[in-house]
Formats: structure tokens, C-alpha cells, sequence
């Protein structure tokens, strides 16, 4: 199993268009193959911070989520919306 957290740091005024862009890729990425759970998180003390969390059978699930069209088309247009560098974790189970 593999677990993936991405952290985003959000400009201000780009928290609602980050919000409504993240709609169609959480809908389309929860019906990818092997994915178990892929939700959208925000910070309760800082609204410019969103996670990510999401948890994939294997990371052959993983790699072809992240070539799948909606990951790509959305996922290209994020990044202009943060004032940090987006964090990228990834975990494997251990136990």
C-alpha cells in the first residue's frame, strides 16, 4: 500500500479557484484503478494550506494515476496558484 500526503501552500486570492479546479480531479482520481481513498484537506488554522491525502494499492496504481489525463490537465495548472513549492510525500507500509 502506498500512502501519498501533497501539501500546497496557497496564494490568498487563489484559494476558491484551487478549491473549484480540485473538484474534477477528486471526483475522476477516486474512480482511477487501485486507488483506495483520495481526499482533499484544509488546514483548520490557515485556509492557504490544502493536503492531499490520498492512498493507492501499489505504486504501479500510483504512477499510472499520475499519467492519467485529468491528473495532468488539472494538475498542471495548481502550481500557478501557490506561494510555496508544492510538498510531495510518499510512504509505504511497513506494518
Amino acid at each position: 500500500m502506498i500512502k501519498v500526503v501533497a501539501r500546497f501552500v496557497l496564494k490568498e486570492d487563489k484559494i476558491n479557484e484551487f478549491l473549484d479546479l480540485t473538484t474534477e480531479l477528486v471526483e475522476k482520481s477516486r474512480k482511477d484503478p487501485g486507488c483506495i481513498s483520495y481526499d482533499l484537506f484544509q488546514d483548520v488554522n490557515d485556509p492557504t494550506v490544502c493536503a492531499f491525502i490520498e492512498t493507492w494499492e501499489d505504486q504501479e496504481a500510483l504512477d499510472n494515476h499520475m499519467k492519467a489525463e485529468h491528473f495532468i490537465r488539472i494538475g498542471s495548472k495548481l502550481g500557478g496558484l501557490t506561494r510555496e513549492k508544492v510538498v510531495l510525500n510518499t510512504y509505504k507500509q511497513v506494518k
